[in-house]
Formats: structure tokens, sequence, C-alpha cells
């Protein structure tokens, strides 16, 4: 399969690959271009503003999550429809799980996609020393091929003229470049950027600025090598069978988009609501609770006293993951202040100072509405809440003995988000338990 594709990668984070992203996504579709946008790794946040600049959902594409069939799979169903498709990589580009960058890294999607990496250099205080930097990131790893390079924060027309020369004497060219400007720059928050409908990323003056080889760029794209056909990424649909209710307000919104069509494949019809703003839960037979921030809306979710009364008494089994962990909690903290939750699981969640993060493999230590005791599922953490041990945990991390989150056979509660897409099979269990409990049957 022919899909001409580009990676935007970075030798750090930071550099503004999601600025470079979104000012080429408007760029090219001035051009009346259809482009395809993906983010390497489990990035939630990213991936807003990405969908904002493009008009099209993005997808993450993980080598943690899923295998090469299974990544090379989601690309292609990704793809469909799209003139090009735009990666932005995510952190450095050979920085991953391991040391090296061999898993989880944007070098490891470069060379499954077989994809022309475009480097985006922070080029301030910078001028001739960007040749060297390129050519070390250039010949690090075979199979990853750098074809150009994108400046960000430049000085001036000047200074772009001069980097330009400095790549020519390395053979690569200069594709783009955007200016040193704050008023181009998405704030962050986390250790990543504020949600796009939080902020508005600047996309009019981002289209607008700096300077682009489009030509270029887009012969790079089509001189990506065909792909080998892989099986389809999603089951054959079967019809609605059940009704799924999913938290999606300001307070929770953190979901794979490619989990949530696995759920509709399997026959689930997926219902927003929203825990800051509804008083009462749609006629539903399971409930997903997914991650986002209740910490910076507790108090709104704590005034809604009926919807935290309808979670805490819902029949059906529920899946909350990381900021949905939290709103079941008995209570959030948030500094000194103590805001009442849904009370359907032990412990008060407190926000600390630091992160936990990183990805996670773990063995389900009974049987919950995703997991049967000892399967072995893989997702990632990122979150600043901690939660006392639980009485009834429901992951123990694999080769190890730390234990996380909560179940009752009816509830899975826990920081880790799961990857459904990679094992299906917890996506049916899920959907078969919420068919047999009854509750708002089709």
């Amino acid at each position: 399969m022919r899909i001409p594709r580009l990676l935007l990668a970075a030798p750090h984070s930071g550099a503004g690959k999601t600025t470079v992203a979104l000012a080429l996504l408007q760029r090219l579709r001035a051009l009346g271009l259809r482009v395809q946008p993906f983010k390497v790794g489990p990035d939630y946040i990213d991936p807003t503003h990405l969908e904002r600049a493009a008009g099209r959902r993005p997808y993450n594409l993980d080598g943690f999550f899923l295998s090469e069939e299974g990544l090379l799979s989601l690309f292609q169903h990704g793809a469909r429809g799209a003139d090009l498709a735009l990666v932005e990589g995510v952190m450095g580009l050979f920085d991953g799980k391991d040391p090296l960058g061999r898993v989880g890294s944007t070098a490891q999607v470069a060379v499954l996609l077989r994809a022309p990496v475009v480097l985006v250099v922070d080029a301030w205080g910078m001028a001739g020393s960007i040749a060297p930097l390129v050519q070390g990131f250039r010949g690090f790893r075979p199979g990853v091929e750098v074809v150009g390079v994108v400046a960000n924060r430049v000085g001036s027309e000047r200074h772009a003229e001069v980097l330009q020369e400095a790549l020519s004497a390395i053979g690569l060219p200069l594709l783009g470049w955007l200016p040193r400007d704050p008023t181009l720059e998405v704030p962050e928050r986390h250790l990543g950027l504020v949600l796009a409908g939080e902020v508005e990323p600047p996309l009019e003056a981002l289209g607008q600025a700096g300077a682009w080889d489009l030509e270029a760029l887009l012969r790079l794209a089509e001189e990506a090598p065909p792909l080998p056909s892989v099986p389809p990424f999603l089951p054959e649909p079967r019809p609605s069978r059940v009704r799924i209710a999913y938290a999606w307000d300001q307070a929770f919104r953190f979901y794979y988009p490619e989990a949530l069509e696995l759920l509709e494949a399997l026959g689930a019809e997926l219902i927003p609501f929203s825990p800051l703003h509804d008083e009462a839960l749609p006629q539903a037979q399971g409930l997903l609770l997914g991650g986002g921030y209740p910490e910076l809306l507790a108090r709104e979710l704590s005034e809604n006293r009926a919807m935290r009364e309808a979670i805490r008494g819902f029949p059906g089994p529920v899946v909350a993951e990381c900021g949905g962990y939290m709103y079941l909690a008995q209570g959030l903290w948030v500094g000194e202040a103590f805001y009442p939750m849904a009370g359907r699981v032990p412990g008060e969640a407190r926000m600390a100072e630091r992160p936990v993060l990183g990805y996670r493999e773990v063995v389900a230590l009974r049987d919950g509405p995703v997991a049967r005791k000892g399967e072995v599922y893989r997702g990632h953490e990122f979150h600043y809440a901690h939660l006392p041990p639980s009485p009834s945990p429901a992951w123990r991390q694999a080769g190890g003995e730390e234990v996380e989150g909560y179940t009752d056979g009816r509830v899975l509660a826990s920081f880790i988000h799961l990857y459904l897409p990679a094992q299906p099979q917890g996506a049916r269990r899920f959907l078969a338990l919420a068919e047999r409990a009854g509750f708002g049957r089709l």
C-alpha cells in the first residue's frame, strides 16, 4: 500500500514538534490536501491540537503497545481517505522505554513505517552547529532516514539563511522555519501541553508564520516506499447490542480513539455524558470514566451530588482510569481543600508535586470487568495524584510485587490507561458483562 507520509522528530522534548506540526497542517490544508495526523506514544494531549488543525481524528502509534503488524495496521486504518499522513514524534528521536530507544520511541515507529524523518531543531542561539547536530542524528541508526530539517525559534530571515547554508554542507535541505515568537507557542501543563478547548492554538498565525518549501516536503512524502499489506486493525463491525456511557467533558476526555472504535466494532453504542454538568446518567449497561484533569474542576464535580450518587449506585460494570479513578474515590484533596467524590472505591486521592510516569505491564490479581485473574495487560501511567493501597488491588506489576488499583469484580479503577486494541479480549469481556447486567437493555 502506498501512503505519502512524513514523520516529525526532534533531538529532545520541547523543540517545538507540535508547533511545527500545527503550522505544517495549516499550510497543507490550505492547498486543499486531506492530511491524517498521528502521534507517536501514549500521549492524549497533543492529539487534541492535531485534530483541531487537521480536521481529522488522530491516532496513537506506539511500539510498546502494538506489534509491528498491529502498528502498520493501525497506520493504514487511520490513513484511509487521506492524501498524506503526518506523524508527530514523541520526546527526542531516540528516547523510549529503553536507553537507546529501541522500543516505544519515535525511531522505532520511523523504521516500522519506513517514513522519511524531518528533524525539528530549536535553532535559537544556534548557527553552524546545526549541521553536526543533525548529522549525528542522521547517521545514528540504520533505517532512520533523516531527509531534512525544520528550524524552530529562528531569529530572522538572515538567521534562516545561515542555517540553510550550514545544512547544505551535509547535503540536507532546510524545509521550513518558524520565528521565535511566544504568541505562536501553546501553553504547557504537567509535562505536556494544555488541552485544545482550554486554549485555542494560534492556528491562523501559525499558518502564516515563517517560510516553507512545501514542494520539497510533498516530494519527500511521495517518495516514501510502499508498505506491506496487513490484516484490518478492527474486527468486522457487529450490530449494536449494548449501551456504554462514557464521561466526556472538560474534566474527562482521555481515551484512545482506536479503543472507542474497537468497542463500537464489537457492538457497543457509545453515549457521552458529563459528570460536571449532567444530573443523571444516560440509560446504559456499562460505564467508562476516562482520564483527564478532575483536580482542576474538583469543586464543580463535588457540587454535582446527583451525578455522584448516580455513579455510586450504577449496577453495571464500571471501568475508571486515572482521573476516573480519582473521581470514584471517597474524595480528592487539592492542597488543603477536600472535595467529596463518587465514593465508589476506598481511599482518598491526594495531589502530589512529583508525577508517576511510565509504561506498565501488569498481571490481573482477580477477575474484573476487563481482565481475568492471571491475564497480562499493557498500558501507560501518568499522574500527580496518589491513593492509599487498596484492600482489593486490581494489578501486580509483571515481574515485581508492587500492586495497584482496585477491583471488586464489577468495578475496575486504576491509574493505568490500558491499551485495549492490543488485547481486544478485555473489551469483549467488558461488553459481555455489561450485556449480562441487563440494565438499560436495548
